[in-house]
């Protein structure tokens, strides 16, 4: 499955969603991990914002359905 921001399992963009279902993974762990890496790493809100710009929604690609 190729990474696409998930409109239906969403907080913000879906970034964090998008990213754990390609992984296999729990939404939650998923937004607890960037959580820390910003908290304990200093990761910038940046990365969110060009991953939300550069990361296609599955809305664009007819994989979202109500």
């Amino acid at each position: 499955m190729l990474l696409r921001r998930s409109m239906r399992d969403k907080k913000i963009a879906g970034v964090c969603g998008g990213m754990a279902r390609s992984m296999g993974l729990s939404s939650t762990s998923v937004r607890w991990f960037f959580v820390l890496l910003v908290l304990l790493f200093g990761m910038s809100g940046w990365v969110y914002l060009v991953l939300w710009a550069i990361i296609p929604s599955d809305e664009d690609h007819g994989e979202y359905k109500e």
